[in-house]
């Protein structure tokens, strides 16, 4: 059960840390689940480093900054595929 919510956090937060990036992104759907799970691991990592890994009721301040990390992380991600996919295109 513990990886069926990570899969849809991963998505949830990935499409929205597409709609967030101005621009069209070119990485697939399941890219994008995969860096909006990267994103989340690296925001629940932040939150711990910043002491707000446990607090009562809604963690307002991890769950911003697993958004912040999945817009960091699809950004970073999205310019890696489209050089990548170029580079594929030019050998060929």
């Amino acid at each position: 059960m513990t990886w069926l919510w990570a899969i849809i956090v991963g998505l949830v937060l990935g499409l929205i840390a597409k709609a967030i990036i101005p621009g069209k992104q070119q990485i697939p759907l399941w890219l994008t689940v995969i860096f909006g799970m990267l994103g989340s691991v690296l925001g629940n990592w932040a939150a711990t480093g910043i002491g707000v890994s446990e607090t009562g009721g809604i963690d307002w301040i991890r769950h911003l900054l697993q958004l912040a990390g999945a817009v960091l992380i699809v950004g970073i991600g999205d310019r890696l595929w489209v050089s990548m996919r170029g580079r594929k295109k030019q050998a060929t």
